[in-house]
């Protein structure tokens, strides 16, 4: 507001000395050009007993403490309107009464989460300690966060491992049907299959476009098999020096076997088992050799122990670890179809603000070719749509169509490329026909997946 304005505004006040309206937009203007004494000296005397003067009130106290008058602009504060509950806060802040603003604050974000200012929050959680000196020396105080607290230390120190099973996963019934016979019900009855002489354990090779639920699948099946699950990355294996790789690869599958039943993961597996054709480093092909000795070598028993590996390049994986006793068993993971989209989705709007508008079959059908991933963040796009509203409204408003709507012009599909490549190696280069399935699902899905 500009000084013209507000000269005149004053002088219609001055004229009108009870309008509580007016008195409020000029509190408002002073405090928005920081002339808080200017706004402090509009108040008339007694305007605290004013009935229905809450936003006048707001106005003063809000001056007050931008003044450095915390105290006089406490008992200015009524009401559990959000707003006025984080003003509050900020007060009781101002007057180091750190516990009573944590509940005002707590009170204020859970009413309405726009509120949320994680600046007032810190300085909501401080411990001031004060250290005597020594002689001759100054007292300290020392201000730390209590945020961190030797529980949370833990927490990241020791990530809890979270249990996953076949029921969080959405779509993907048919492969799941598959593991569950071919790899789940041999933990689950060990005597029937060692009444046929059937080892429980083996290799799964797990392949398909990224972000499409391997390695979800992956624990998910360690969870339905009650086994311990080993996420083997490429960091624990890789070493500079010649003969650590094969080393601690081998330690990695001595730990599995002292602690079956167990499931060895292995992501990105073209990483440690690659075409041994398709490198000139000895090194790489002594730990391809090493690899594939672990997995059925003659001094190794494997029993209990399940091997999964996934790779989204299967073109690139050596040609030996497909033979029986292996990976012998190769299973594509392909993006969601249109139902399973449809669950997805549902799933991932669990436990958001959401608005009954949305149309979840029409998301599913417009987004053919989305992975899990693409789906996850077509969903935390509408939730950036619908945060950004929040703000901009000082309110919090749900997750709605319009958010949606918006969020497919942003967010494209990932998996087109991969398909468009495997499609080739099926077409042409697919020696035993290891990539029927690939052919299976484009002829069946290529249109209006």
């Amino acid at each position: 507001m500009d000084d013209s304005t507000l000269d005149q505004l004053e002088a219609a006040l001055a004229a009108a000395p009870g309008n509580v309206a007016l008195l409020t937009v000029l509190l408002g203007a002073c405090l928005e050009r920081g002339e808080h004494a200017r706004g402090l000296n509009l108040l008339p005397a007694g305007f605290e007993q004013w009935p229905d003067a809450s936003a006048l009130k707001l106005a003063a106290a809000q001056l007050l403490l931008a003044d450095g008058q915390a105290l006089k602009a406490l008992p200015l504060i009524d009401g559990n309107d959000p707003a006025a509950r984080l003003l509050k806060a900020r007060i009781l802040a101002a007057l180091e009464r750190f516990k009573e603003a944590q509940v005002e604050y707590r009170a204020a974000v859970d009413a309405n989460p726009a509120l949320e200012d994680m600046a007032l929050w810190r300085r909501l959680n401080v411990s001031v300690v004060d250290f005597p000196g020594a002689e001759g020396r100054p007292r300290l105080r020392v201000i730390s966060n209590d945020d961190t607290d030797q529980s949370e230390v833990v927490r990241l120190l020791v990530p809890e491992n979270e249990t996953l099973t076949f029921d969080d996963i959405g779509g993907l019934d048919e492969l799941k049907k598959t593991i569950h016979k071919k790899i789940i019900l041999p933990y689950q009855k060990p005597g029937l299959f060692q009444r046929f002489r059937k080892k429980v354990g083996g290799g799964v090779l797990l392949y398909g476009p990224p972000g499409c639920g391997k390695t979800m699948l992956a624990r998910a099946t360690a969870g339905e098999c009650k086994a311990t699950f080993f996420n083997v990355a490429i960091a624990d294996v890789l070493d500079m020096y010649i003969g650590e790789s094969e080393r601690k690869l081998h330690a990695l599958f001595e730990q599995a076997r002292a602690q079956a039943p167990a499931v060895m993961f292995f992501d990105e597996v073209e990483a440690l088992g690659g075409k041994r054709a398709n490198t000139r480093e000895s090194t790489s092909s002594k730990l391809v050799s090493q690899f594939l000795s672990e997995m059925d070598g003659f001094t190794h028993d494997n029993h209990g122990v399940l091997i999964l590996a996934a790779t989204n390049v299967p073109w690139s994986v050596d040609s030996a670890f497909r033979r029986p006793g292996r990976f012998d068993r190769v299973l594509f993971v392909p993006p969601p179809d249109r139902p399973a989209r449809e669950s997805m989705l549902k799933s991932m709007m669990k436990g958001r603000p959401m608005a009954d508008d949305i149309d979840f079959a029409f998301l599913a059908k417009n987004t053919s070719g989305f992975s899990g991933a693409d789906l996850s963040e077509l969903v935390e796009t509408a939730a950036d749509e619908a945060i950004e509203a929040s703000i901009e409204s000082g309110a919090e408003q749900s997750i709605c169509d319009r958010h949606f709507k918006q969020a497919l012009k942003e967010v494209r599909a990932t998996t087109l490329e991969w398909l468009t490549t495997a499609r080739n190696y099926a077409r042409y280069a697919n020696e035993g026909n290891q990539y029927d399935e690939v052919l299976a699902f484009l002829d069946k899905h290529g249109k209006g997946r």
